[in-house]
């Protein structure tokens, strides 16, 4: 077992290596320039169309807006915006922080991209719901089967790992460590919760999603924000050794910036996953008449999980000065940067944050694994063995050690990006023609108001 665990950490270090991070952000770079910097132009809109009740009562779809939103900010807001930030600070220096910004900039605009042909491409199923994502652009936009079925497989299997076990795990285990409580009784309640949630559908999983998070994502912003007030001196002192570091490798592994470059990527997209393709699916059960409309929500995902929640944990372990203290790694680091300021309060902010983002992951994910397995699988039956097994799953991984299991979703995890990247690439030219759709649309309802008043 060992050996094969070993043999799994090659691969997946192979997989998540500068290739495919080059092709990540390349892709994001290439998209940006095709829409013309759209992230900036229309940020303020998609802001709004965030904040905003969904009216539209005659156009196709399962959920609002928001909920498609919440349920894919539930997937992607989990440990990686608390352990994987940490890691990136310790292995490539505080310049990693940085670097995470610049790849959540781009791919603000990946996400974009991946929802508008998620909502282009998407059909109605046997059950009368939504269904889209990389698997159904890539067969009927791309006209690529083999490239949608690997991407669904990958995307299956994913979620029992990533999306399931290793989050139920993490779970347990600081309940465990910070209340006291055995793993195997998180575990019931973990399964019992995602069971309930899983038995209402798309629907069921958008009700509970838009409450859960934002109210998680405000918990911990709160305390971040009252951390940057109680020490705003430290503040400029921190942004100017994020800036200076992410070119010089300051404090990084062997003090090269190929470190914090390499790290602050990867750690930003495990947070945001801008190019693996999960969110997508999400999107395409919005209710939206125009895909673009919605992929300018989508598109805030990345500014809320990377650029605003990742940050918090990121500022806090620089301004604190703890990342330089080998003996803390992941969690540890950045618990004890919070205890650092917020004393005994601290540590319990971090386990509640992790309880909180790991449980919605879980939540998140159910719905991305589920529509992986019906593309691959149309009997009805199958899918509900499918759900029990992810049910189950939930319980196994909260009590029990998954190392192995991390690591292999890990490799499926960073092998659903190549046929989703394949996707967005070949098909941008549909982007930009849904992006020209998008923009004279809201141009037309602007002069529509005026002509209005």
């Amino acid at each position: 077992m060992a050996q094969f665990e070993k043999l799994l950490g090659t691969i997946s270090d192979y997989i998540w290596g500068p290739p495919l991070l080059i092709l990540l952000v390349g892709t994001g770079i290439f998209l940006t320039v095709r829409i013309g910097v759209l992230q900036v132009r229309l940020l303020p809109y998609a802001l709004k169309l965030v904040f905003t009740k969904n009216k539209d009562t005659t156009s196709q779809g399962d959920i609002s807006h928001f909920q498609a939103l919440s349920t894919a900010m539930a997937a992607t807001v989990g440990t990686g915006n608390i352990v994987g930030v940490a890691t990136a600070v310790i292995l490539g220096g505080p310049g990693a922080v940085f670097w995470m910004w610049f790849s959540a900039f781009f791919g603000m605009a990946t996400k974009y991209g991946e929802a508008i042909l998620a909502v282009k491409y998407r059909v109605v199923d046997a059950r009368g719901q939504m269904a889209g994502g990389p698997m159904y652009y890539l067969e009927h936009g791309l006209k690529q089967k083999w490239l949608a079925v690997l991407f669904a497989v990958f995307g299956a299997v994913a979620a029992f790992g990533i999306g399931n076990g290793t989050q139920s795990n993490s779970v347990a285990s600081v309940v465990r460590d910070t209340f006291s409580v055995p793993t195997w009784i998180t575990g019931i309640i973990l399964t019992i919760f995602t069971a309930l949630v899983l038995l209402g559908g798309i629907k069921s999983i958008g009700r509970v999603t838009s409450f859960f998070v934002p109210f998680m994502a405000l918990f911990y912003i709160i305390a971040g924000i009252i951390i940057m007030i109680l020490n705003m001196e430290l503040i400029p002192a921190a942004f100017g050794t994020i800036f200076s570091a992410a070119f010089t490798g300051e404090a990084a592994v062997g003090g090269a910036i190929g470190a914090a470059i390499r790290y602050g990527v990867a750690r930003g997209v495990f947070s945001n996953e801008a190019g693996l393709g999960s969110a997508p699916i999400a999107a395409a059960a919005a209710i939206t008449d125009l895909p673009g409309r919605q992929a300018l929500v989508s598109m805030t995902q990345v500014l809320f999980d990377t650029i605003i929640i990742c940050s918090i944990t990121g500022v806090t372990i620089v301004m604190s000065g703890l990342y330089t203290d080998k003996s803390l790694e992941g969690a540890a680091l950045t618990t004890a940067a919070f205890e650092q300021f917020l004393g005994g309060a601290g540590p319990i902010i971090v386990a509640v944050g992790l309880i909180f983002f790991a449980s919605s992951t879980i939540i998140g994910w159910s719905y991305y694994g589920e529509k992986c397995f019906q593309y691959l699988f149309k009997n009805p039956a199958l899918l509900v063995v499918y759900r029990i097994a992810f049910v189950a799953m939930v319980f196994v991984g909260a009590t029990v050690s998954l190392d192995v299991v991390w690591t292999f979703s890990d490799v499926m995890n960073g092998l659903m990006a190549f046929p989703n990247l394949i996707g967005l690439l070949g098909l941008s030219g549909v982007i930009v023609f849904e992006t020209k759709r998008i923009i004279a649309k809201i141009k037309e309802e602007k002069d529509a108001e005026r002509s209005g008043n």
